[in-house]
């Protein structure tokens, strides 16, 4: 491979694995990274519980000190804005931390913006008028959000705070508020939380929530904030055809992203679902000499196909191939499956691969059905089992494996279960291949037949497939 000078917009995941994987196959390359905040290589995914007080100092969040980054030969440049890229000039302009115009030029370029924080509908979000951080309102996706909230919640010390949204930041800030002493409300459009899984499984989320003092609204539309009088806010909402109102002192919106695209849509880069950038699996764009990796672009999903699924996982597989490509490699994005893991209190939740009814809208020709047990996550007479609540699905006729779905005690290993059948998946089993699985086994910490393998048995037992049907078929008649 030879010297070049790779660029990469955006420090987070992507652009970081990008440049990182750029020196580390060829230290004589010149990578600069542009970075728009001060902050870069940051945990996005660690916010929470920066906020909780579990991680003493917002620095302890970075994946690697500046230090780290400089030792790899790299070039950061924070607090710098690209502003255009000039696909013809191979150049990008930026404005500098001096607020001064610049142009970098480039033999490879790597989009790595992210994405943005949604804002929804709601009167008081949006406009003249609209409020914000000062007034103790607040989105939640960068590390100047997060400094934002921390300033709200030094300066305001709520009491009571209403957070928007149920998915994975809601329900861990709706820990980490709590973990504050703060009383929490949350409130979700949709009718359950945590939307991603079942909503049986969910349900088990939603009691965990009450459990440690949550007050819950589900199927509850927020249509209004407004500021009182006396610096508190009043969040209205519709539940059916009732209207709810609460007045609190701090309110957390966070009810999902949307890709960054405006700077490499205003280049020429073809946009796709959800008006992410669109990649092949080498994430090059349409664009000469244009990579583009993370939040940003549309996702290959190994079942699916195409589609889009911002996480921290699969931004780092991406940028690491953008990186290996801009080199002039030949390297691929094996795709993602949307592998997802979240604690919420003494509950973890777990999915991978497909729920029900993504894989019957997927028309790929499947039958899926799914069947939900609880086996115990270890042997029940050594103290402190519990159960594994898990959901399968498979393919009806082939018994080809199409997802999972996990919810348990934080003590029940549910992150590395779900893998197990993130790596089924990955390499095409079926649901009853996975009993001939070789997993480890002692009696405190799992059984002769692992949960997820109990759960596999379980779905096989009620939804036999065709083939083993007819193969059973066969071996009686061989009688």
């Amino acid at each position: 491979m030879t010297a070049r000078h790779i660029v990469a917009i955006g420090g987070s995941d992507a652009g970081i694995s990008a440049a990182l994987r750029a020196r580390e196959l060829d230290p004589t390359t010149e990578v600069t990274v542009v970075v728009a905040d001060a902050y870069p290589n940051f945990s996005i995914c660690g916010i929470p519980y920066y906020v909780s007080g579990e991680v003493t100092h917002w620095t302890n969040l970075a994946h690697r000190s500046a230090a780290d980054l400089a030792a790899t030969g790299m070039r950061v440049l924070t607090d710098t804005r690209a502003t255009a890229i000039n696909v013809a000039q191979h150049t990008l302009d930026i404005l500098d931390s001096t607020g001064t115009p610049q142009q970098l030029s480039y033999d490879a370029l790597i989009v790595g913006t992210g994405a943005l924080s949604t804002r929804p509908p709601i009167t008081g979000l949006a406009g003249p008028g609209a409020l914000g951080p000062a007034d103790g309102v607040h989105l939640l996706h960068s590390m100047g959000d997060t400094f934002a909230v921390m300033n709200s919640l030094q300066h305001r010390d709520p009491a009571t705070a209403i957070i928007v949204g149920a998915g994975y930041i809601g329900l861990e800030m709706a820990e980490a508020l709590t973990t504050r002493g703060i009383q929490v409300t949350q409130i979700e459009a949709l009718p359950e939380v945590l939307p991603t899984v079942d909503p049986e499984l969910g349900a088990l989320v939603h009691t965990e929530l009450q459990r440690n003092g949550v007050e819950v609204l589900t199927s509850t539309a927020v249509s209004a904030i407004t500021r009182t009088d006396t610096g508190a806010l009043t969040v209205t909402a519709t539940h059916g055809t009732e209207t709810i109102s609460r007045t609190v002192d701090f309110v957390l919106v966070v009810v999902g992203v949307r890709p960054d695209t405006e700077l490499a849509a205003d280049a020429g880069a073809e946009l796709g679902v959800k008006g992410a950038i669109v990649v092949d699996d080498t994430m090059r764009t349409n664009l000469p000499d244009v990579f583009a990796a993370g939040d940003c672009v549309h996702t290959h999903h190994r079942l699916l196909g195409i589609t889009w699924i911002p996480l921290g996982t699969t931004a780092h597989k991406q940028g690491r191939v953008a990186g290996e490509n801009a080199l002039g490699g030949h390297a691929h994005f094996a795709g993602s499956l949307g592998t997802q893991v979240v604690k919420v209190f003494d509950l973890v939740a777990a999915r991978t691969g497909l729920r029900e009814h993504e894989a019957v809208a997927a028309d790929k020709g499947w039958t899926p059905v799914t069947s939900q047990s609880s086996p115990d996550d270890h042997k029940a007479y050594y103290p402190g089992a519990t159960p594994i609540h898990i959901r399968i699905t498979g393919d009806h006729h082939s018994g080809q494996l199409l997802g999972a779905q996990l919810v348990g005690h934080r003590s029940a290993e549910i992150a590395k279960r779900v893998d197990t059948y993130a790596t089924a998946l990955f390499h095409d089993m079926t649901v009853e291949h996975l009993s001939e699985l070789d997993l480890s086994y002692t009696p405190p910490l799992g059984s002769p037949w692992d949960a997820t393998q109990m759960a596999a048995q379980t779905w096989v037992l009620r939804h036999q497939p065709a083939a083993q049907i007819q193969r059973d078929a066969l071996t009686v008649e061989d009688r």
